[in-house]
């Protein structure tokens, strides 16, 4: 009588953990560089609400606030350590992202030459963040408007 062999070979075995290997060192790191920008996009959203508050001081007085007329909220929070604005730019400080992440910076900069007719018509999303950690509207260009249009 003859006896059925049942199981998995040790090649097979070897196979199927050298494809788990290298899905694992694909994944690992795309996925570390996908938690890094959520953290990232907390930090510009709270630097967004500068920029809707700036827009709305323009809109009002026709000229960008000075440091004295304008300081932003604190919203110090688990990724953001503050937010900054020195009259002519708001800056967001990173902090518990990770190593090369902490203590860089989101900046804010709103294109002042329309600030005289009451609007802000760009904002240049900008800082020391790497920009593959930062959105794609957020990397040097002239960002949308704070009012959408």
């Amino acid at each position: 009588m003859k006896k059925n062999m049942q199981g998995f070979t040790l090649i097979e075995l070897m196979i199927v953990v050298a494809i788990i290997a290298i899905l694992a060192a694909i994944a690992l790191p795309a996925y570390s560089d996908y938690t890094k920008k959520a953290k990232v996009s907390e930090v510009i959203t709270a630097a967004s609400a500068s920029r809707t508050a700036i827009s709305e001081f323009v809109a009002s007085n026709n000229r960008l606030p000075t440091q004295a007329e304008y300081e932003p909220q604190s919203v110090a929070t688990q990724y953001v350590s503050g937010i900054t604005w020195n009259g002519t730019a708001v800056t967001a400080t990173a902090t518990g992202i990770a190593d090369d992440v902490d203590t860089d910076t989101i900046t804010l900069t709103p294109d002042d030459a329309q600030a005289g007719n009451g609007v802000i018509g760009r904002w240049t999303c900008d800082g020391t963040i790497e920009p593959q950690f930062r959105p794609g509207s957020c990397q040097g260009a002239a960002a949308a408007p704070a009012n959408g249009g």
